[in-house]
């Protein structure tokens, strides 16, 4: 007897789940609370529950796996074009049921808890980055307008501005003053937040053999490694290292009739903040390298700059996958063979 296909819709509170019965082949769509759902499914035998890779989702995942089934996620574009008339938690649930049975459908890796713990971990530096960014330059606005300016750059304006603070002082009113040192500290503050969240992550980059494996890579360092392995989940979803490029967006746009494609800027889909990374490392390879290899050196020289970089961090992606996926360890130069 084929296993029973579950298509669940989750929410915080409300858990509405769709099946078809083997046996006498009735439909069912009935909804749950988080621990009537947990109960239910303990006492089902093992079938296939596909849910959209959603908030939880995740958690979902492992806790559905630990009952004993079989867990599917997927991505919600892949759902949408099923949900029939309204959008409801009932249709929801049966176009996610639909879905999961269309040959081909792309299925997303779940994450384990150390996984999704370092993307917190990301996410939450990103948010103390663009913090800091944002009120350095409300800092150096608010002196502007005073007539005292700095030098560019974080670091060296931010110590220009602590060795001339008496010249602030006498130039800015003293009701604004306070308030600029006060920001000051505060700045300070997060530079230690954001100090910290990096040893986490580095100190998880040390432990985990591919974080260590893809840090190997010219241009892949502890924030690209841990954000790289964390997001990909298990590198075997992925069929080749190209689809993995295109999942970060790193590959052109395809639009095409008559039997003739065009190819224009890259996508840009999937993470933004994986695949910012990953052309931030390209750009230090490529501009500050000492030796930047036979490939990057080719490419630079044929294509723009930015066009180099991107090229690059497509390459580190497929490379990053291809060691993840098939085992090994990283080769300067090295030269696949092609498949006869």
């Amino acid at each position: 007897m084929n296993p029973t296909t579950y298509g669940l819709d989750i929410a915080k509170r409300v858990f509405q789940m769709y099946w078809v019965e083997g046996e006498g082949g009735e439909i069912v769509n009935r909804r749950f609370s988080k621990q009537e759902l947990i109960e239910f499914l303990g006492q089902r035998s093992a079938g296939r529950v596909a849910l959209e890779a959603c908030g939880s989702a995740h958690w979902w995942a492992r806790k559905i796996k630990a009952l004993g089934h079989e867990v599917v996620l997927l991505h919600a574009k892949f759902i949408r074009p099923f949900v029939q008339n309204n959008k409801t938690d009932a249709a929801d649930a049966r176009a996610i049921w639909t879905a999961v049975q269309q040959p081909g459908t792309r299925k997303v890796a779940p994450k384990t808890e150390d996984q999704q713990a370092m993307l917190g971990l990301h996410r939450m530096r990103a948010l103390l980055v663009k913090s800091r960014t944002m009120q350095i330059n409300q800092l150096r606005g608010l002196m502007y307008e005073f007539g005292v300016t700095f030098k560019a750059g974080r670091r060296a304006g931010l110590a220009e501005i602590r060795q001339r603070i008496d010249e602030v002082e006498q130039a800015v009113p003293g009701v604004l003053f306070d308030a600029l040192r006060d920001q000051l500290q505060h700045i300070g503050q997060l530079d230690s937040e954001i100090s910290k969240l990096e040893k986490r992550l580095a100190t998880w980059q040390r432990q985990e053999v591919a974080c260590r494996t893809v840090a190997e890579i010219p241009g892949i360092g502890p924030l690209t490694a841990t954000a790289l392995v964390a997001t990909i989940g298990d590198p075997t979803a992925f069929k080749s290292g190209r689809e993995l490029a295109a999942f970060l967006g790193l590959v052109p746009r395809q639009s095409g009739t008559g039997g003739k494609v065009r190819l224009g800027g890259i996508s840009k889909r999937g993470d933004t903040y994986l695949r910012t990374l990953l052309i931030h490392g390209a750009r230090m390879v490529l501009f500050r390298a000492k030796d930047k290899g036979k490939w990057c050196e080719d490419i630079a020289q044929r294509r723009p700059a930015n066009v180099a970089a991107v090229a690059l961090a497509n390459k580190m992606a497929r490379t990053a996958w291809a060691l993840l996926a098939r085992g090994g360890t990283y080769q300067k130069d090295y030269v696949g063979a092609k498949p006869a």
